[in-house]
């Protein structure tokens, strides 16, 4: 399968990079600054490109049979990068008929409000996140609201652990056994299986040990 990778040069974007090659699929990263992207394969090849400019997105999407995002951002304060990357992503796929959308979102996102903890719940999330967790929200809308074939994965806290595939997915939201964090790795372990899964199609599955 062809796959297009956004957020290919963050923590879970580099796992689902390598992964997918593992997998066999041909892989293009999408990344800002290609020198970033260091992983070397035959099936690898890198786009450069903002995702706030739609031109490079749309130039990336030709051609590809599926998209995958990891998207992130570290800068606390109001930002739209997650919520308008995502509408021109989405605007490209629709336009060239490309279908299945993989994106990480967050657990603590939507229906899933209070999943994190007491730390996220309270502190957190209200002090220090609240920027990022709000431009979530949106760009969770903005995929609900598509044409797409689309899976939202929420996972808990994020680790640098190794691939297990030993977690939990799409479990309720007063579940109160679930460890409350997963590493960036089964994390690209399970955005993989969605692309011909269809158990959580038009689903927001969280995921965590």
């Amino acid at each position: 399968m062809k796959l297009l990778i956004f957020g290919a040069t963050g923590g879970t974007g580099r796992e689902l990079v390598q992964q997918a090659l593992e997998q066999g699929h041909v892989v293009t990263a999408f990344a800002r600054t290609p020198a970033a992207v260091t992983t070397k394969h035959s099936n690898l090849s890198v786009a450069k490109g903002d995702v706030l400019d739609y031109d490079s997105v749309e130039a990336a999407m030709k051609g590809q049979d599926a998209v995958l995002s990891a998207l992130g951002i570290r800068a606390l304060t109001k930002n739209t990068l997650l919520s308008e990357g995502t509408k021109n992503i989405i605007k490209a796929m629709e336009k060239l008929g490309v279908k299945r959308f993989i994106c990480e979102s967050s657990m603590g996102v939507g229906d899933s409000k209070g999943q994190l903890g007491f730390l996220y719940n309270y502190i957190l999330i209200p002090l220090f996140l609240r920027n990022v967790f709000a431009d979530k929200e949106i760009q969770e809308r903005y995929i609900r609201q598509s044409k797409l074939d689309w899976v939202i994965v929420r996972p808990a806290m994020l680790t640098n652990g190794p691939r297990t595939g030993a977690y939990r997915s799409g479990f309720n939201g007063t579940d109160k056994s679930i460890k409350g964090k997963i590493s960036r790795a089964d994390v690209a372990d399970f955005m993989l299986k969605q692309l011909t899964d269809d158990q959580f199609i038009h689903k927001t599955p969280s995921l965590s040990y």
